[in-house]
């Protein structure tokens, strides 16, 4: 059977959720009248996740779950969820429910209208803190002015990929993975639709502050050489900043002021110049250790239990 539909959404200790999520998604795909399927990607879930999602897949067999040996985060989710799906139009969504399951009939709507990515857009978070909105608007503005691929603002993964779209993202297997991005970067026609994004219904989330910054690092490093433009700005400033102080040292002391007398100043300029090297030498680590990762090639991702049959 030619499947319209696949939900993809990565679990990761979600069991309070998972009833009232496959509950959701299963009224809004059935209102569609066309096949679905939902695929649960298990991310190592040590809650009680795992046997939920087994559970939920003997009664429906809609469900198609991809068990992971170990936690390999969330992007590496989404992507075994693309590996395994088998719709024409595939929908990434979380499990915690802040993006309403109801949305996916209008990003449906724009699909079917011929365009083939859609994401949501956030007009508004509910259940967030103030330093949470404000870190999440920070990054989405930073990611926007300095990488090399326009990603629209305030947009998470829930979207709608046309199937097209999705056998070129599958093949693209870096590691270090910013799928917003790279789904950007392909391509293709695309249009937002404004949703409101209602608050975690249990549990707690997945991206702290820490995560965030691992994404962030990880949109930077995949689509900006941005880091090492600043180290080399960085490098030509501090050489400036010599060449102009070398004349105004040799006046100051041959008038016989003091101005530059004792080691404090030395001191001061090999700590700047020591503090530049090494800012340097960590973005450029960035970047090699990543390349290091690419170069190893091991999987993306170890299944222990899925699907025997793929697209």
């Amino acid at each position: 059977m030619k499947i319209t539909y696949s939900i993809i959404a990565p679990i990761y200790n979600e069991i309070d959720n998972l009833d009232e999520l496959h509950r959701r998604i299963g009224e809004v795909m059935d209102s569609t009248g066309e096949p679905w399927e939902l695929v649960l990607v298990d991310d190592g879930s040590s809650d009680g996740s795992t046997e939920k999602i087994r559970e939920l897949a003997k009664k429906d067999k809609k469900v198609r779950p991809v068990i992971f040996a170990r936690n390999f985060g969330h992007q590496i989710a989404v992507t075994a969820g693309l590996d395994y799906s088998r719709g024409e139009a595939i929908v990434i969504i979380d499990a915690d429910l802040q993006d309403p399951p109801e949305v996916i009939l209008e990003l449906a709507k724009k699909w079917k209208e011929g365009y083939e990515v859609v994401f949501a857009v956030r007009s508004e978070r509910e259940g967030e803190t103030w330093f949470k909105k404000t870190t999440a608007a920070l990054f989405y503005r930073i990611i926007f002015r300095i990488t090399d691929v326009k990603i629209p603002l305030d947009t998470g993964d829930f979207r709608l990929i046309d199937r097209k779209v999705v056998d070129v993202m599958n093949q693209m297997r870096e590691r270090h993975r910013f799928l917003r991005g790279m789904s950007a970067w392909i391509g293709f026609k695309q249009v937002g639709v404004e949703y409101k994004r209602a608050a975690r219904l249990h549990g707690v989330t997945k991206y702290p502050f820490r995560k965030m910054l691992a994404l962030a690092l990880n949109a930077i490093t995949s689509f900006s050489y941005f880091p090492l433009q600043v180290a080399t700005y960085f490098g030509f400033t501090a050489a400036g900043i010599s060449i102009i102080a070398i004349p105004v040292v040799a006046f100051l002391r041959m008038s016989g002021s003091q101005f530059f007398g004792g080691q404090a100043t030395t001191l001061i300029a090999v700590l700047f110049l020591g503090g530049v090297q090494l800012i340097s030498l960590g973005i450029l680590g960035e970047y090699l250790g990543r390349i290091y990762d690419e170069v190893k090639g091991r999987p993306l991702y170890i299944v222990s239990e899925a699907p025997m049959e793929k697209r």
